[in-house]
C-alpha cells in the first residue's frame, strides 16, 4: 500500500464521523473560525462618504474595501459631454458619449490609454460589441447619418440617425462606420443577444423612449393606439436581425409587443423635501395644483396660458384680473386634470395604461430569458426564440418610480431591477429619502417563472441636495459560490454588495468623490460600473475612466478574489449577461472553504484539514498529488451529508476531484 502524508492521514481522519479513529496528534478542541458571517461585521461608523468636498478633478473621496487602479480624464473633444455605458472586447475598452464613443486600450490598467476618440453626436451613445461588430445607439433628434456635429434643425429630415449605427471594428483602432438601422422611436439603450443555436446572426433589442418620428421621416411610423393602428409604434419593441457574414443587410426582423394587458402601475407621491419645496412655493402664491393623489406646482407658462383661457370664456380682454386668479385656483384640480388627460391623450397614452417601451433589457440566453426594466414594471421574458420574445411575469412596485435596468445572479434564480428616480439628474439619496425608492429591488424567481420580492437595497450614505444620485448600472462579479455585484449610483459613487441571500443584502466595499459644485445640482458621478477580467471599470460621466481591483477584506478572502480572476471574457456587454464558469483550480477549493467556514457550514476541524490537504497535494507532484486529491474529495463526498450546505461540499469535491484528474 503506498503512503500517504501526514497532513493528508489528518484531514482523512476528520471527514469521518468518527473522531475517535483521529491521528493522536489531532488538537483536542475545534479551532475556532477566523471568517465572520458577513452581517456581523460592522460597518465604517461615522461613514467617510459624508461631507465629503466638491470639485470636479479637485474632489475629496472616500474608498473602503477597493483599490483604485487609476483615474483617466477624457480627450480633449470629450471634457463636458456626458460619458455614458461601457462595452469591452479583448483587452479594449469602448466607452459611449453624447459626443460619440472612446476607444481604451486597458493592457495597462495603471495607464489606460485613448485610442479611438470617434467624434459622432447621439443621444446617447450606448454601446455593445460582438466580434467585429461595434453597435452605438441614437435617439435625440440632433443625431446625423454622416456623423457631422451641426446637428438638424428641421422636424423632417432625411440627415437624421435615430436607431442603431453599426461599426465595423477589425481593426479597432480604425474603426469603419458601414451600416445603420433607423428605427421609429430611435435607440436610446440596446441589448445584443447571441443565441446559442444560431451562429450566422446576432440579435440586437432596441429600446427607444422618444416620441414617434414623423411618418415622413421614416415610413411606417405611427403614434395611434395599437387598437387603432395595428402597425402603431407605441407598446413594442425592436428586434433587429444581423447577419453575421453581412452586418449591412441588418434589419427590422420583428416588433413584439411584450406590454399586452398591463394597466398603469401603483406610484408613490413626492418625496418629503420636495413636499417641502412645492410648500414654499405654495405660501410665495405659486400655482399647486392635485392630482394622482400629489400636489405639484404648475408652471408659469401653464399658468399663464390657463388664466388666458379663462379671460376668454369669460369674454374679457387683456391681462387677467384678480378674480380670474381665484377662479384658477379654487378649480385648478379640475383644470389641471382636464389638461394632463388631453396631453397623455396626445401622447398615445391614457391614465389606465402600462408602460409602452423599455429602458434596459438584460438578456441572459444561456438561461433563455432576459429581465425587461420597462418604466412602471419589471417583465421576465423567454428569449429562446430570439426573434419572439414572450412575456413570462411581470411585477410593479408603488416604491418604484421608473424601472430602469436588471442583472441576474449567475444561475438566474434572482433578477435585481433598478429605479431611476428622478431621471439621474436628481438628487435622490438626500437623508430624507426613503430608502425604498430609487434602489434596487430583488426578486427571486420560481419554477413556474413568478417573481417574488425578496427585499429592497440602496446606497445607503446620504447624499447632498447637490449630487445627482440614484441606482443605475452595474454587474455581477464571479466571485464563486456568493451573488455579488458591483453597481453605479451617479454621484454617490460606486459600491459593492453582496445578496447570495436575497432577503438581507450588505454593502462590502465602495467609493465615492465630492460633489462636481456644492451650491448646485451639475451631473456627474458613476454612469455604469463592469467587472471585466479581474477589474471594476467605471464610465464616470464628467471625469473619464476609472479603474479600480478588490482587495481582501473581511467580507472577501484572497483566495475569492483570486478564484473569481480565473474567470476570462472575450468581451462584455451592459446588457448581454454572460454565465461565469470557474476552471477548477486550488483558488477555487479554498473559496469555497473559505465560504465554507465563513457562513458555518461546515465543523472548523473539518476545514482546517481540508486546507491542509490542499496544502499537502500542492506541493506534491504527479500521481502522489493525484492520490492526496481523489482521497480528500472522496471523504467530502461521504461527509457531505453532514454539512448544512451539502451542494457546496459536493461542489468543493468536484473541484478537488478534478484537480487530482489533471495531475
Amino acid at each position: 500500500m503506498k503512503r500517504l502524508l501526514p497532513g493528508i492521514l489528518l484531514a482523512l481522519a476528520s471527514l469521518v464521523t468518527v473522531y475517535s479513529c483521529a491521528s493522536s496528534d489531532m488538537p483536542e478542541q475545534d479551532p475556532q473560525p477566523s471568517l465572520q458571517p458577513i452581517t456581523e461585521i460592522e460597518q465604517p461608523n461615522p461613514d467617510p462618504r459624508v461631507g465629503l468636498g466638491a470639485g470636479l478633478f479637485d474632489y475629496e473621496e472616500a474608498i473602503w474595501n477597493l483599490n483604485l487602479v487609476s483615474v483617466t480624464p477624457p480627450p480633449e473633444e470629450f471634457l463636458g459631454s456626458w460619458s455614458t455605458d461601457l462595452a469591452f472586447k479583448d483587452n479594449y475598452v469602448i466607452q459611449g458619449n453624447y459626443n460619440g464613443f472612446i476607444v481604451w486600450d486597458m493592457s495597462n490598467p495603471a495607464n489606460p490609454e485613448v485610442v479611438v476618440d470617434f467624434l459622432c453626436p447621439a443621444s446617447q451613445s450606448d454601446v455593445s460589441v460582438y466580434e467585429n461588430l461595434l453597435f452605438v445607439s441614437g435617439e435625440g433628434l440632433g443625431g446625423r447619418l454622416d456623423c457631422g456635429t451641426e446637428g438638424v434643425q428641421d422636424r423632417v429630415s432625411e440627415d437624421r440617425l435615430r436607431g442603431i449605427r453599426i461599426f465595423d471594428i477589425s481593426d479597432i483602432r480604425n474603426p469603419e462606420y458601414i451600416s445603420n438601422v433607423q428605427t421609429c422611436r430611435g435607440s436610446h439603450t440596446h441589448s445584443v443577444l447571441k443565441d446559442p443555436n444560431d451562429n450566422e446572426n446576432v440579435y440586437v433589442y432596441i429600446s427607444g423612449s422618444a416620441p414617434v418620428r414623423p411618418e415622413e421621416e421614416l415610413p411606417g411610423c405611427s403614434s395611434a393606439f395599437p387598437d387603432e393602428d395595428p402597425n402603431s409604434a407605441l407598446f413594442r419593441i425592436e428586434v433587429i436581425k444581423v447577419p453575421l457574414a453581412n452586418p449591412e443587410e441588418a434589419h427590422i426582423a420583428n416588433s413584439p409587443r411584450i406590454f399586452e394587458g398591463l394597466t398603469a402601475p401603483p406610484t408613490h407621491g413626492p418625496a418629503p423635501e420636495e413636499l417641502a419645496a412645492i410648500e414654499r412655493a405654495r405660501e410665495a402664491g405659486s400655482f399647486v395644483a392635485n392630482y394622482d393623489g400629489s400636489p405639484r406646482v404648475v408652471n408659469n407658462r401653464l399658468v399663464e396660458a390657463l388664466l388666458e383661457q379663462i379671460v376668454e370664456e369669460r369674454g374679457g380682454e387683456g391681462e387677467p384680473t384678480e378674480a380670474d386668479s381665484t377662479t384658477l385656483r379654487e378649480n385648478l384640480d379640475e383644470i389641471y386634470a382636464n389638461f394632463m388627460e388631453e396631453r397623455l391623450a396626445a401622447r398615445g397614452r391614457g391614465q389606465d395604461v402600462g408602460p409602452n417601451q423599455c429602458h434596459d433589457i438584460t438578456l441572459y440566453p444561456e438561461v433563455g430569458l432576459a429581465g425587461g426594466a420597462c418604466e412602471g414594471y419589471g417583465l421576465l421574458l423567454d428569449i429562446t426564440n430570439p426573434v419572439n420574445p414572450t412575456r413570462i411575469d411581470a411585477v410593479a412596485d408603488s416604491n418604484f418610480a421608473y424601472w430602469h435596468s436588471a442583472t441576474f445572479n449567475n444561475d438566474g434564480s434572482t433578477v435585481l431591477f433598478t429605479d431611476e428616480w428622478g431621471g439621474g439628474t436628481q438628487p435622490k439619496c438626500r437623508e430624507t429619502d426613503p430608502y425604498e425608492w430609487g434602489a434596487n429591488a430583488i426578486y427571486s424567481i420560481g419554477e413556474d417563472g413568478k417573481m417574488e420580492f425578496q427585499s429592497y437595497f440602496k446606497m445607503p450614505a446620504p447624499q447632498t441636495s447637490a449630487e445627482n444620485c440614484v441606482a443605475h448600472n452595474g454587474s455581477m462579479i464571479p466571485i464563486p459560490g456568493r451573488d455579488i455585484m458591483v453597481q453605479s449610483w451617479y454621484q454617490g459613487g460606486i459600491n459593492v454588495f453582496d445578496f447570495t441571500d436575497p432577503k438581507n443584502p450588505v454593502e462590502i466595499a465602495f467609493h465615492d468623490r465630492g460633489p462636481i459644485n456644492p451650491e448646485r445640482v451639475e451631473t456627474g458621478g458613476s454612469w455604469s460600473i463592469y467587472w471585466y477580467n479581474g477589474y471594476l471599470v467605471n464610465s464616470e460621466i464628467a471625469r473619464g475612466l476609472d479603474i479600480f481591483e478588490l482587495v481582501p477584506s473581511e467580507f472577501l478572502t484572497q483566495n475569492e478574489i483570486d478564484a473569481a480572476n480565473t474567470v476570462v471574457l472575450e468581451y462584455k456587454n451592459a446588457q448581454g449577461q454572460p454565465k461565469y464558469e470557474w476552471p477548477s483550480t486550488f483558488a477555487l477549493a479554498r473559496a469555497y472553504a473559505d465560504q465554507l467556514e465563513r457562513d458555518r457550514e461546515l465543523n472548523m476541524r473539518s476545514i482546517q484539514m481540508i486546507r491542509n490537504g490542499l496544502n499537502e497535494a500542492e506541493s506534491a507532484s504527479g500521481s502522489r498529488k493525484s492520490r492526496v486529491l481523489n482521497e480528500v474529495a472522496a471523504s467530502l463526498t461521504n461527509s457531505a451529508a453532514s454539512s448544512s450546505n451539502s451542494d457546496k461540499v459536493m461542489e468543493l469535491a468536484r473541484v478537488i476531484r478534478d484537480l487530482g484528474s489533471a495531475s
